[in-house]
């Protein structure tokens, strides 16, 4: 295992942006396996399903290389030069200390402003063209997904990336976040098959109620 990490050390240094490219790859190729065993369950267990065809657990290897792809394409070059960039702009141009309090909350405040959410729009409108279904479609999944997913994990990753942004070198901080992702993927793929739960519409009331508040007062 440490032979391993220091091969990965080495190519990190050597070619740091395929690096991180192959690694995303990777790792979010095993996420969406880990992800349709979790599917796959909840939805036999939501369903009651009984016969022995129901209950076999088949990997779907297009939709793992679909999901892998957005590792490759997307994850990997846009976070390493995301992690990169925002660390030389808090460092050089904001001129924080780096590690002290305000150094980590203002990182942790511009991912989740900035990089969270795209990265949330992209993999729903990317998955939804994947899976074949038209424009129409696409932003329809889009608008039952995007807020709930928005909201709950503005309640975790939050946390994650205060430990990611305090403790973790920069040129690992993808490798830590795209480690997390394994739960994501599982978690994003619960989202989607909820469809129009109810629990979504309430997120969503929520938040309009809100809006119109702040409209009114």
């Amino acid at each position: 295992m440490l032979r391993l990490w220091k091969w990965y050390q080495n190519c990190l240094a050597v070619h740091p942006v395929k690096t991180q490219v192959i690694s995303s790859g990777l790792i979010w190729g095993f996420g969406d396996v880990a992800a349709q065993a979790v599917t796959h369950y909840t939805a036999k267990k939501h369903l009651h399903l009984r016969t022995d065809k129901d209950k076999e657990f088949a990997i779907n290897w297009r939709r793992v290389a679909t999901t892998s792809l957005f590792g490759f394409a997307f994850v990997g070059p846009v976070g390493h030069f995301w992690y990169e960039g925002l660390d030389r702009f808090i460092r050089l141009r904001l001129q924080m200390q780096p590690k002290s309090m305000r150094f980590v909350a203002t990182k942790v405040a511009l991912d989740g402003v900035i990089f969270g959410p795209l990265d949330l729009l992209v993999f729903f409108t990317y998955m939804g063209y994947s899976t074949g279904k038209n424009t129409a479609q696409v932003i329809e999944g889009v608008k039952r997904d995007f807020l709930p997913a928005l909201i709950l994990e503005g309640g975790i990753w939050p946390a994650v990336q205060v430990a990611n942004f305090r403790y973790i070198p920069v040129r690992y901080q993808l490798l830590y976040v795209n480690f997390f992702c394994l739960l994501d993927s599982c978690f994003l793929s619960w989202i989607e098959q909820q469809e129009d739960a109810a629990w979504k519409q309430w997120l969503k009331s929520i938040v309009r109620l809100k809006e119109q508040k702040e409209k009114g007062g």
